[in-house]
C-alpha cells in the first residue's frame, strides 16, 4: 500500500486480531464463496471466507454428507494457500440446527482460524469456537445484537446494513446508521457491510468507526467465484435501481431484479401463503441460478452496489483495485473537507 500524505502508518486492530494485511473480509455467499475465491483473497491480503453449500453442485439433506462436504473445502484451501481464512457457520432455526452444529465440529476438526457465525444467536457456538482458539466475528443487524455478542465475548461483530444483499433482519437499518451506532456501544472491533464495492466505500464506513469491511458482491463477480457466468453477466449489465428487498416468513432478502423478484412480490401482494411462497422459492431457489445459470427466472442475493460493479476480475485485482485507489479517494475527500478545516 502507498504512503498516504499527512498519515503516519500504524496498525489496524482487525489485522492484527486475524493475522491479514489488508482489513478486507469477503463475506460468505450460498454456492458461490468456494475454495479457490477463498484462497484467492486470503492470498490478496483479506480473508477469505467458506459460504454454506461451498464446493457443492447439488442439494443433500444429509447432514454427515455437508460436514464432509465441508471438510473437503477447508483441505482444498488449505493446499491452496497458507494464509488465514473463515468458515461461515449459519446457526439456523432449532429444529435445522443440527447441519451448524456439524459443520462447527469440523471447523474445529480442521483447525479453521476464523468463524463468521450468522443467522442466530452468539450464545449458541461462541463458546465452543473460542475454547477451540477459534476467532470468532459474529454478523449483526441492531445495537442490541452488538451489545449482547460483545457480552458473550465474540472478537468482534459484523454490522450488515439494509443495503447488503443475501438474508437479513426486518430492522431495514442502513450501513451509514448502523456503523456509528454500533462503534458508540461495543469495544470490540467492528467490520462493515453493506453497498460497499470500491475505495471510497471503504474510507466512508471507516470514517464512521469501522475497522475494516465485509465484501460479497463485488466478489461474487471476479473469476474465481462459483457463480454462473449468466449471473455474473446479469450484475454486469445491472443499472442503479438493480435490486428489491424480498420479505420472507422469519427475515428479508436482498434481491437482484428479475422475474423471480416481479413473481414473488405479486404472489405476496395477492395474499398468497407462507406455504406457497415457500415452495416457490424454493423451485427458483439460489441453486437455480448459481449452479445450474437460470439468471432470470430464480433468486440471486445480491447488494445495492451490484450497480457499481462494471467488469469481471480476479479477486486479487480487486483489492489490488480498492487499495491502490486509496490515497486517491483520501486526497479528493481532503480537499472536500477543507471548508470545515
Amino acid at each position: 500500500m502507498h504512503p498516504i500524505k499527512g498519515i503516519t502508518m500504524g496498525k489496524n486492530r482487525l489485522c492484527e486480531l486475524l493475522s491479514i494485511r489488508y482489513p478486507i473480509i469477503q463475506a460468505p455467499m450460498n454456492w458461490v464463496s468456494g475454495a479457490r475465491l477463498v484462497a484467492a483473497v486470503s492470498d490478496a491480503g483479506g480473508l477469505g471466507t467458506l459460504g454454506p453449500n461451498a464446493g457443492a453442485k447439488g442439494i443433500t439433506p444429509d447432514v454427515t454428507t455437508v460436514g464432509e462436504r465441508l471438510r473437503s473445502q477447508i483441505k482444498i484451501v488449505k493446499d491452496f494457500t497458507r494464509k488465514p481464512f473463515a468458515v461461515n457457520i449459519a446457526i439456523g432455526r432449532v429444529e435445522d440446527r443440527q447441519y451448524s452444529q456439524r459443520c462447527v465440529e469440523v471447523v474445529i476438526s480442521e483447525g479453521v482460524p476464523v468463524a463468521i457465525v450468522s443467522v442466530g444467536s452468539p450464545d449458541v457456538y461462541t463458546k465452543a469456537l473460542k475454547d477451540a482458539g477459534i476467532k470468532v466475528l459474529h454478523a449483526i443487524s441492531t445495537v442490541g445484537h452488538a451489545r449482547k455478542a460483545e457480552e458473550v465475548g465474540v472478537d468482534g461483530v459484523i454490522c450488515e446494513g439494509f443495503e447488503a444483499g443475501g438474508h437479513k433482519g426486518f430492522t431495514e437499518i442502513t450501513t451509514f446508521v448502523l456503523i456509528g451506532m454500533v462503534a458508540e456501544v461495543v469495544k470490540i472491533p467492528i467490520v462493515a457491510g453493506g453497498g460497499i464495492c470500491n475505495a471510497h466505500g471503504i474510507l466512508a464506513v471507516l470514517a464512521l468507526g469501522a475497522d475494516g469491511v465485509y465484501i460479497g458482491t463485488r466478489f461474487m463477480v471476479t473469476a474465481e467465484s462459483d457463480s454462473h457466468p449468466r449471473v455474473k453477466e446479469a450484475v454486469v449489465n445491472a443499472d442503479d435501481a438493480c435490486t428489491v428487498s424480498v420479505p420472507k416468513d422469519i427475515m428479508l432478502a436482498r434481491d437482484l431484479r428479475n422475474q423471480f423478484t416481479r413473481k414473488y412480490l405479486e404472489m405476496k401482494a395477492a395474499g398468497a401463503s407462507q406455504e406457497e411462497l415457500k415452495e416457490f422459492v424454493n423451485q427458483h431457489s439460489q441453486y437455480h441460478a448459481q449452479v445450474l445459470g437460470d439468471s432470470q427466472e430464480s433468486e440471486i442475493c445480491c447488494g445495492q452496489d451490484a450497480g457499481l460493479i462494471k467488469s469481471i476480475v480476479g479477486a486479487a485485482e480487486v483489492i489490488q483495485g480498492m487499495v491502490s485507489e486509496i490515497p486517491s479517494a483520501l486526497a479528493d475527500l481532503q480537499l472536500r473537507l477543507a471548508a470545515f478545516l
